[in-house]
């Protein structure tokens, strides 16, 4: 159960998960909590992140429930999850739902298909229960790990950007706590779930955490994880302006479906790339297929355009300029069928 007396740790939890839900009404117009306070759900694992930020938001917020994602990638977690549903009722939360999901590791591994099942499964239930908000317990250095895995994948400013605070109805409240603090908010006799994935050198995200983040701290000094923290505020900041700017010259560019190549002279390249982007997302191209290399080459089309044949996209799409237009199109096999 929750400890009675806050520590510190506590208290930093506690605060930053306040002002994330500050927006949110936390009594009726007569000043007693109802049905009619928002929902906020808490994304649970069971690991010692996410049961401090559960028990934090309980006692921040006085409509908090939980969703619990099994994702039966281990024997046993069926059970471990049970059991965190049960201390999370006797905490206080409610509602409380665990959710088994399928992951599917093709295509880009184990990792990014538990990503996607579990985002499918949070998106589901807090649609189906009424959720105004749900938080996700990643820390600051979480971010930091983002960051190194962003930089290693050489994919832009936008990587290196790092998961940001809000999306949606998503909130990140402890992304500025480092996760020792967030740690220490664990209350006494939480049934906390020690992962195995979580120091499985298989993933990269392990190797980032135990071999790469602790030599850049000897290394380097202490300080690290903050300091890639703040790299990913400043590039967040710097890619969501170049975004709002591509978004709007996408449109005056677009022209029904099809891009203006002729007209496109006037971008810089950071600004093309982005325009370019927007517009394939736009046409129905998934940004998580989207790669640099994918884009940089339909940009080819309007920097470098000498007559060259289209370019093909993941979904079984393909890019062509014709008459000084990019437009999308079923690629050839996909014709065919």
């Amino acid at each position: 159960m929750p400890d009675r007396d806050p520590t510190p740790a506590h208290v930093r939890v506690r605060t930053a998960v306040r002002r994330a839900l500050s927006d949110l009404a936390t009594t009726s117009p007569d000043h007693e909590p109802t049905e009619a306070v928002a929902l906020v759900l808490v994304a649970c694992s069971g690991g010692p992140d996410s049961m401090a930020l559960a028990v934090a938001a309980r006692a921040a917020h006085p409509r908090v429930g939980a969703v619990i994602v099994d994702h039966g990638l281990r024997n046993g977690s069926g059970a471990e999850a049970e059991r965190t549903a049960a201390w999370l009722r006797e905490a206080g939360l409610d509602p409380v739902v665990v959710r088994p999901v399928l992951v599917d590791p093709q295509g880009s591994g184990v990792e990014a298909g538990a990503r996607r099942a579990r985002y499918a499964a949070l998106d589901v239930a807090a649609e189906e229960l009424g959720a105004a908000r749900v938080l996700l317990g990643h820390t600051r250095d979480d971010q930091a790990e983002t960051v190194l895995l962003g930089l290693a994948r050489g994919s832009g400013v936008r990587s290196l950007a790092g998961m940001p605070p809000s999306r949606g109805i998503y909130l990140r409240p402890l992304l500025d706590l480092p996760r020792d603090v967030v740690r220490a908010a664990v209350p006494d006799g939480a049934p906390v779930v020690d992962d195995p994935h979580n120091a499985d050198d298989r993933y990269a995200r392990a190797r980032v955490r135990h071999r790469v983040l602790p030599v850049l701290e000897a290394e380097l000094g202490p300080g690290i994880a903050e300091a890639l923290a703040r790299t990913a505020d400043l590039a967040r900041a710097d890619a969501d302006q170049l975004d709002e700017l591509a978004s709007e010259r996408a449109a005056e560019l677009m022209r029904g479906d099809e891009l203006e190549a002729d007209d496109m002279d006037d971008l810089g390249p950071a600004l093309l790339s982005r325009v370019v982007r927007t517009w394939l997302v736009d046409r129905g191209v998934r940004p998580g297929s989207l790669t640099a290399e994918h884009t940089a080459r339909v940009v080819s089309l309007v920097s470098d355009w000498h007559g060259q044949g289209a370019v093909a996209l993941p979904g079984g799409v393909e890019v062509v300029r014709e008459c000084g237009r990019l437009r999308v199109r079923p690629a050839p096999s996909s014709r065919e069928t």
